[in-house]
Parts: C-alpha cells; sequence; structure tokens
C-alpha cells in the first residue's frame, strides 16, 4: 500500500459540504489569478484550503480512478475557474491596469493569508523544511528581479502548445504565475484576446457567432491541450513528491508562497512610453506611441501617499480576513470530531 502523507490524509478527511464554498471561491481566484501577470492560480487554491483535495482529485482522474468525491472537486473549482476567466477577462485586466496597488495589495493579503494553513500541514518542522523554503523562496525572488524581459508576440502552434503548457503548470504550481509566464512567451495578450473573442462568438450582442469562434480557435486548441498535459503531469508529479518527500515538498510550497508576494510590489504605474521606447526588443516608431495598448506600458515605481498605503494596507488586511475566514469553513465541525 503506497504512503500517503499529511496533506494528503486532510484532503480526504475533509466533507465535501465544508469543501464546496472553499472550491467555488477557490475556484474564482484561482481564474482571476490565472489572468494577472505576478499572480499565481495556485497560491489561491493553497490560501482557501483546497489545494490538497484539487492535486488528488486530478491524480485520481488522470489515472481513471472517476471517484464522485473527486469528480465534484473538478467541478467546483474548474467550473468556477472558467466562468471567471470567461466572464471577467476584460474588466479583470482593465482593473490591474487601472487600480493596480489596490488589486496587487488585495493579491498579496490573498497569498498571506493561506501560509498559516501550510504551516499547519508542515508540522513539526524540520530542517528540510527550512531548506526547501530558503531555496524556493530565493528562486522566487530571482524570478521577480532577474527576469525582466518579455518575449516576442509571435504565434505558432508549438509556442501556443507550450504556453498552455506552462500557464497550467503554474496554475496548479502555488507562487508561479501563469499570467507572467505567458508574457516572457509573448503569448499573454494573444491568449486573453483569443478568449474574449470566444466569448462574443458564443453570446456577443450579435448572437452567436460561428466565424468569431472558429477564428479563436486557432489559439484556443493548441493552448487548451497544453493545458491538459501540463495539468495531468504536474499533479501526478506533485502528489508522488508528496507521498516520498513530504517536508521537502511543503518547505517549497511554504517557500513559494512567500517569494510570490515579493513579486507583487503594489506602488507600481504605468507610464506612457517616449521616444525610443522598446517593446519585446524592438524600436516602437513615434508615430505609433500614441496608440500603443495601455497594458503594455512600461510600469515604474512610485512613493506612494500616505492615503496610498492607508488604501493598501486595508486591501491587504481584506484579502488575509477572506482567506482566513473560507479556510474556517466546516473547520470547527472537523476539529471537534477529532477532538472526540
Amino acid at each position: 500500500m503506497k504512503a500517503q502523507s499529511s496533506i494528503q490524509a486532510n484532503a480526504e478527511e475533509t466533507s465535501l459540504a465544508g469543501f464546496i464554498p472553499r472550491g467555488l471561491l477557490g475556484g474564482i481566484l484561482m481564474g482571476l489569478a490565472n489572468l494577472v501577470p505576478g499572480i499565481s492560480g495556485g497560491t489561491m487554491l493553497l490560501a482557501v484550503g483546497v489545494y490538497p483535495s484539487f492535486i488528488n482529485a486530478i491524480a485520481d482522474i488522470t489515472v481513471l480512478r472517476f471517484k464522485p468525491r473527486s469528480l465534484v472537486i473538478l467541478a467546483t473549482i474548474g467550473g468556477s475557474a472558467i466562468l471567471a476567466i470567461g466572464g471577467l477577462a476584460g474588466p479583470t485586466r482593465m482593473l490591474v491596469i487601472e487600480q493596480r496597488p489596490l488589486m496587487y495589495s488585495f493579491f498579496i493579503g490573498l497569498t498571506l493569508g493561506g501560509l498559516p494553513l501550510v504551516w499547519r500541514l508542515a508540522q513539526p518542522i524540520t530542517r528540510s523544511v527550512w531548506v526547501a523554503a530558503g531555496i524556493a523562496f530565493a528562486l522566487m525572488v530571482v524570478m521577480a528581479f532577474g527576469t525582466e524581459s518579455q518575449g516576442t508576440s509571435t504565434e505558432s502552434f508549438p509556442l501556443l502548445l507550450l504556453s498552455g503548457l506552462a500557464g497550467a503548470s503554474a496554475m496548479i504550481l502555488p507562487g508561479i504565475s501563469g499570467g507572467y509566464l505567458l508574457l516572457l512567451l509573448g503569448q499573454y495578450e494573444p491568449i486573453l484576446g483569443a478568449v474574449d473573442e470566444l466569448k462574443l462568438g458564443l453570446i456577443g450582442p450579435s448572437g452567436f457567432d460561428l466565424a468569431r469562434i472558429l477564428d479563436s480557435m486557432n489559439v484556443v486548441i493548441p493552448v487548451g491541450i497544453g493545458v491538459v498535459v501540463g495539468i495531468v503531469g504536474v499533479s501526478n508529479a506533485l502528489r508522488w513528491l508528496l507521498a516520498r518527500y513530504e517536508k521537502a515538498t511543503l518547505g517549497v510550497l511554504i517557500g513559494l508562497l512567500l517569494g510570490a508576494v515579493v513579486g507583487l510590489y503594489p506602488f507600481q504605474k504605468a507610464v506612457a512610453p517616449e521616444p525610443g521606447f522598446m517593446d519585446h526588443g524592438i524600436l516602437v516608431p513615434e508615430a505609433e506611441l500614441e496608440e500603443f495598448p495601455v497594458e503594455d506600458w512600461p510600469l515604474e515605481r512610485f512613493s506612494p501617499s500616505t492615503s496610498q498605503v492607508a488604501e493598501t494596507g486595508g486591501a491587504i488586511a481584506l484579502g488575509i480576513l477572506l482567506t482566513w475566514a473560507v479556510s474556517r469553513v466546516d473547520r470547527t465541525k472537523e476539529e471537534q470530531e477529532r477532538s472526540t
């Protein structure tokens, strides 16, 4: 009989009644997080306490174990994530552009709110937890400050397939942003544009539009294949690592959560590009600068005012409070049952 980690046992013990509200919120936040560069969908699942259940459910399905519990878990998280991505891709992008400090602060709070949950699962803390957490945190810092270039926006089937694979892996691994990896590959805007195009083709103001749907398939199909391959591979690898190297794996998750906050420095603003601006290594002609998309403007750090610090502090507190409240759903009942 295969060894079972405490985090996997915890996932199995959580009742579906307690899981569903967490799963719905976790799926929505995962969908939103994967639309925002710098934020990880896996982090959101870990923060609200549904990450172990999600990993176990995917691993079960990929080895053709169609347990009712696993199907409900995936339907809850996957369904709410798809609805969030399909319905909020455009609004989320604009909120990040127009309210970046508040949005990033809110996600910082959500991320920090998940730390106590993982810390509790890692008890008793061993040296391997500290070492693994330190290494993972250092890698996240390097990613946040050492990688500033973005890839080209060339579209091709292999590149879109790779983008789906990278995005799905980041969707599962806490601390690694799928949106950021898509930016590095130059596929962030094309993929979000295809999602919007698919949505308009299905339920746009002009009604069902087959031409728009077929046009979006040039991007959606290869990305979708990559997503499936990435989810299957990463989920099974994580389950294997948790069963055999539980403490080190939990340490990595802690380091990824802490490191994710480093890349979410909230006091940044987009500034209009000036003559000589380079986009993906290519000089943008001055005549095109005025029409250059605002979402692609360079970011610049600024010194916040007292009111801005207070506002972002409130957003962080709100994120922490939300994840704490959701993580407590059904937990009191579970703790009472274990104590009897």
